[in-house]
Order: C-alpha cells, then structure tokens, then sequence
C-alpha cells in the first residue's frame, strides 16, 4: 500500500483539484480529510469545468471510491446538489463508490446563521469568512455538542441534540446578535429530508483505508485551503477552522501516520489571498491586476476577486518545512509567459533583520518587508509543452530555482488548465 496526502502550500487556490484529479489515476481510494464547502476545487476535463466543493476530487474517474472523512464538515444540502449535479452529467454517484464518514460534523442552519451574524458585527475587522457555518461547526466540535453525520440514523438522538444545541445558540443569536430565535422544529423540518438522502453514503471510513491497505492499494488523501490558513500554523486569524497540514490527513480520516507516504505540496507559481490578512508580496498595481486577469483569479467558492502577487518562497519553504514534502506540484506556470521579467521572494527583512522563515508573533508577517530576486522571463506559450526539456530556458530556471529555494523537488508542473496541460518531470 502507498498513500499520499496532496496539499496547499500557501493561503489556498493553487490548484489542488487538478493535481488529485492527475494522480487519481494510479489511486484506488481518494478521501478527504478536512474543511469544508469554503474550499472550491476546479477540474477541466476535455474542455468541461467542474467545481467540488466537497467532494474528493477523484470522483471523476470512473471506478474509483472516494470517501469524506471524520475531520470535514459536511454541509448536506451542498453535499447532495453536488451529487444531484454530477450523477445529471453521468458521473456514477452510487454509494459503492462514495462514503461519508459515520463521525463527520454536520453544519447546521443555526451554523450559517451565527457565521454571518459575527462577520457582520466586525465591521472593519472582518477575517473574510465565507459565512458558510464552517467555524461555528468546528467550535461545536471541539464543545462537544456536534452532530455528527451518523446521527441522521437515529431521528430521536438527532431532535435532541439539536434542541441541546440551540439553547445556546438562540442566547447568542437574540442576545448578542438581535437576531429572532431559531426553534428546534424548524431546523428539523429542514434538515430531515436531507438526513434520510445523506445515510445512504455513510460508512466506516477508516475501515475502508483498512481494506485498501491491505489490499496494497494506492490510497490519496485530499487537503483543502492552504499551509498558511492552518488554524494552529498559519497567519492567525486570518485563518480557516481546521489542520490543512498533511500530517491532519492521518487523524482526518483515521488511519496511522505511517501510512501516509508521500507528501505533494501544491504550488502556485505565484501568490494569491482570497480575503483578508497580511500578504508582504502582493502587488497593487497594474501588474497585480494582470496576474489576476491572466490567471482568471476568481474565488472558485466565493467569486472574489483574488490577491495576487509574486511567488513568496519564504511560505513555500515554510510550508516544505511544516508538512515534510517529498515533491512540488508547481501550478499555473503558464500564466507567466509574456513578462519580461519575473521577481520572486527568496527572504523578508523584519525588526533589522534578514529573515528565511515568517516571524511567529502575531501580526508580525504585516511588519516584514520581501527580499526579491529578479529572474528573466519568457515569451513563448508553454501550454503545449509535455516534459521539462520542451520548457523555454527561463521557465526551466525559474523552476530550478524554486527547488533550490524551497528545499524539495518538483515532481508535476502545470501549463494549463486541462489534464492533459501537465507534465511530469520526476515520477
């Protein structure tokens, strides 16, 4: 058996759907082990567009099993119209071939509710949540007052721990928020169509990683969001509500940490932020706004517009540094063709200082300013090019000092959006 986890090496958006679209080809099992609907995976697959937001991303090779583990939060309603939405394009969205985890947290109306009504109250200090209930479901988590997917099967326990919930909730939601309460019956009269559609997918899975492991199969693991929206590692709090590092995908889905293997960090070949939060290389200015309109740099879950700017390898190598890459998946390098020239951050000064990794104290990354690096670019449309050779010579050593500078090797570089705009150079 050999497993390994795919992952955002920055803040999110690098293109992690399509690296676990690649390499599902040679996986038998496809689980995700994190976050919720506020991540957005796009696929291109013979010139169609597809988004998951929850779904594993191997959904779209036939005869794969694909699983949702204990560590995502399960919106039902999104989860289900993305089933309704694939099976409409023929895609076999039977339970022999997708699972959701008996021990996965279900986000709530109340969830939603209280998201929006905290953001709202921010005013000018807004974190940039999607609003979509993902940390509420996360803190009830942790209160122990959840409700977990395989609560559905039982009606009774479901009613009562919702009404459990919502006694703190509705102090919140009409005291601090002036909101009108939210009745038991309500949420029920919602959710329990949803629940009787969703209990046909539930399954043990870690028992399913137990089966393929001794089988010997290939089994991938599938992050969400980034390195640096970690809630314990990244730039808090401007930051999501769950572990992206890769280590996350053992406790994610149950299994040992032994088995996971390899470890692909997702890169973009620049840098881009959706929302709030420090960004030392993000350029405001009309070369920004080429990054964003060439990259086509809109928010797959959210529509926002990203923030763009040159490639920070002092998260990059941060991030080799917390997750323990075996190998770089460089994204969107085709995206810079055309520029004459290319800057990319190879260090930060901060408090007089030269720096190779992000301060830790909070805050202290908006203080930093990059160190940059200029490198020559190239003209030629990459998209055609199949192997590392076929790459003009400024791409080839932009790319080569991107593995000098991250400490890691890149395995898969990307030169479009398609499957097939892919190339390989390490197995």
């Amino acid at each position: 058996m050999a497993g390994m986890v795919v992952h955002g090496a920055q803040w999110g958006d690098e293109g992690k759907g399509k690296i676990v679209d690649l390499l599902t080809e040679k996986a038998e099992l496809i689980v995700r082990f994190h976050g919720g609907n506020n991540a957005g995976h796009t696929l291109v697959v013979d010139g169609e567009k597809t988004v998951l937001h929850l779904i594993p991303s191997g959904i779209l090779h036939a005869g794969k099993r694909c699983a949702i583990g204990a560590g995502v939060v399960l919106d039902p309603q999104v989860f289900l119209a993305e089933v309704d939405a694939l099976a409409a394009k023929g895609v076999d969205m039977s339970p022999a071939r997708l699972a959701v985890s008996l021990r996965t947290h279900v986000i709530m109306p109340y969830h939603k509710l209280l998201d929006a009504a905290r953001e709202a109250a921010k005013a000018g200090s807004k974190i940039g949540t999607t609003g979509r209930g993902i940390g509420p479901c996360y803190e009830d988590k942790a209160s122990r007052v959840g409700i977990r997917a395989g609560d559905f099967l039982d009606e009774a326990l479901l009613a009562a721990k919702i009404r459990h919930a919502l006694a703190e909730k509705n102090a919140l939601l009409v005291g601090l928020y002036g909101l009108a309460p939210v009745s038991a019956d309500q949420v029920l009269t919602e959710i329990l169509p949803l629940a009787r559609r969703v209990t046909a997918y539930l399954a043990d899975v870690p028992g399913l990683i137990g089966q393929a492991k001794a089988k010997g199969a290939n089994i991938l693991f599938e992050g969400a969001q980034g390195t640096h929206l970690d809630i314990d590692h990244g730039t808090y709090p401007f930051v999501t509500s769950s572990s992206c590092l890769a280590g996350n995908a053992a406790s994610g889905t149950g299994c040992s940490i032994r088995d996971l293997g390899e470890v692909v960090s997702v890169v973009k070949a620049y840098t881009t932020r959706v929302g709030s939060g420090p960004f030392p290389t993000e350029l405001s200015c009309p070369m920004g706004e080429h990054l964003q309109t060439a990259g086509a740099e809109f928010g797959a879950t959210t529509g926002r517009k990203r923030r763009c700017g040159w490639l920070d390898m002092v998260l990059v190598r941060e991030a080799v540094r917390l997750n323990g890459t075996t190998g770089l998946a460089v994204t969107k390098l085709d995206v810079l063709g055309g520029l004459p020239e290319l800057k990319i951050c190879t260090g930060y000064r901060y408090e007089g200082n030269d720096i190779l990794y992000p301060p830790q104290r909070e805050g202290a990354l908006a203080a930093v300013t990059p160190l940059y690096e200029t490198m020559p670019g190239w003209q030629e449309d990459i998209s055609s090019c199949r192997s590392f050779d076929d790459l003009p010579e400024a791409a080839k050593r932009y790319l080569n000092r991107i593995e000098e500078l991250a400490g890691a090797p890149i395995t898969i570089i990307s030169v479009g959006p398609g499957r097939e705009e892919t190339l390989c150079k390490k197995n």
